[in-house]
């Protein structure tokens, strides 16, 4: 059990406290994290692309696969999290510290089982995600180290989110940062030093990725934090009913992300190498700026689990507006800055194909456009998943990178070809930005109410 005095300076921490202060401390190391995560995910792109064309696009094809494991992570992480965090508010440690051990050994076991089935198909899996004759062997070098990380990867995933949700994100950061910086070192020197090419980004992903578990493994627990104990695993339907309910908006967001870049790298293949590794550049690139956001959010979400919990609904409502108006002014700045540098920020990934700057600036100017409108999709987003509206946030989840990208993808590469293609990421976030407005709206109003009552 957590130390009753420390759990008790926790929930007055969070439920007192000035919700701006609150949301700040626990946004950055959510962002510091997310956007290290974010960098290291690019250093790999960085490195490869000083070794070939294919290797870069073949990173891209991986990604789906990697954003498919991501989206199981976030869906036990952030599922088990929301509830640990609104039963924290309730002041109920007991149910808090089982649903941590829920959330983690169901990620660790479902990653265990992933191992067998995705190496003896990865031939079949790594074409179906785009892979080219050409692409191929370098794709096949790379899937097999991430292959062999997957379970750790997920659940350090899984501990990072059931931290941050505690309002323990501190911990979290120094978990993955300490690994993603390993990462990073070990890179060149295992890309050039060692001449393992693709090989060796892969190793130094799951090195560290190794790293940042056993990590954060150590860390859990410590201090006021809810300790993940084997003899606390107790699966139920309830359990997962409450796992499903926090955490289906995260898992349909991130599984459609990965089906969309399947979609993406098989349209882009009509263009060639050039175009998967472009779009492979971009999506990077374009993680980059939305990490910072989604950490942002991330502050958001514990104060809103612990005064929501509490019923302090005031205080919900001004840590949302507050992050509204963050949010759209920091990604309106990030914006106008991609828009007016995309050519060069580009050209640091693969300086020496004119066809792959050409196609990933003019994707980077599309997307930047649309910058401004994510601030309120993201947090509107987040607040729906931590107040428990799991049918809008689900929907609103799986609008930007799935029910509306996929149609539009194909829809605009049929009449406009490449322009369509690389038009496609700001259309939908225009559209999802339609949906996200009255959805915040109406859940804001129904809060209203039920402070009423």
């Amino acid at each position: 059990m957590m130390n009753t005095d420390l759990q008790k300076e926790k929930f007055r921490h969070m439920t007192q406290d000035p919700v701006e202060k609150l949301v700040c401390s626990m946004a950055v190391p959510s962002i510091i994290s997310m956007l290290v995560s974010a960098f290291y995910n690019m250093a790999d792109t960085f490195f490869v692309g000083k070794v070939s064309t294919q290797a870069t696009a073949a990173i891209g094809v991986v990604f789906p696969y990697m954003a498919l494991i991501q989206a199981v992570s976030y869906f036990f992480g952030h599922g088990s999290g929301n509830y640990i965090s609104r039963a924290l508010g309730r002041q109920e440690t007991k149910d808090a510290e089982k649903m941590a051990a829920n959330g983690f050994f169901s990620t660790l076991i479902f990653g265990l089982l992933l191992l067998v089935p995705c190496f003896l198909l990865r031939n079949p899996l790594l074409k179906g995600l785009g892979a080219t004759p050409t692409i191929l062997p370098d794709a096949r070098n790379y899937f097999k180290y991430i292959l062999a990380a997957t379970p750790f990867m997920m659940c350090s995933l899984v501990m990072n989110n059931q931290m941050r949700l505690q309002g323990n994100a501190r911990k979290g950061m120094i978990g993955i940062s300490t690994g993603a910086i390993l990462n990073i070192v070990l890179d060149p020197i295992l890309i050039f030093g060692l001449n393992m090419g693709v090989s060796g980004a892969a190793l130094a992903t799951a090195v560290s990725q190794f790293i940042s578990f056993l990590i954060l493994i150590h860390m859990s627990g410590q201090g006021d934090g809810v300790k993940i104990r084997w003899k606390a695993f107790s699966p139920s339907v309830k359990a997962y009913k409450e796992i499903i309910a926090g955490g289906l908006p995260s898992l349909c967001r991130q599984g459609l992300a990965s089906i969309a870049t399947i979609c993406l790298n098989q349209t882009a293949g009509f263009y060639g190498d050039s175009a998967i590794a472009a779009f492979s550049v971009i999506n990077r690139i374009s993680i980059i700026a939305s990490s910072a956001l989604l950490g942002f959010g991330q502050g958001f979400q514990p104060v809103c689990g612990f005064n929501y919990g509490a019923r302090l609904y005031d205080r919900v409502k001004k840590a949302f507006w507050f992050c509204i108006r963050i949010s759209t002014a920091a990604m309106t700045a990030l914006g106008v800055f991609g828009f007016i540098f995309a050519e060069p920020i580009v050209r640091l990934f693969r300086a020496d194909d004119p066809e792959l700057i050409l196609i990933g600036a003019r994707t980077l100017r599309f997307q930047s456009l649309v910058f401004p409108l994510l601030g309120w999709v993201i947090i509107v987003n987040m607040f729906l998943q931590t107040t428990r509206k799991t049918a809008r946030a689900s929907i609103l989840a799986m609008s930007r990178q799935g029910i509306i990208f996929i149609p539009v993808l194909f829809t605009a590469m049929h009449f406009l070809a490449l322009t369509g293609i690389q038009a496609t990421q700001p259309i939908s976030d225009i559209l999802t930005f339609c949906i996200a407005v009255p959805f915040g709206l109406s859940a804001l109003h129904e809060m209203n109410e039920e402070k009423k009552n």
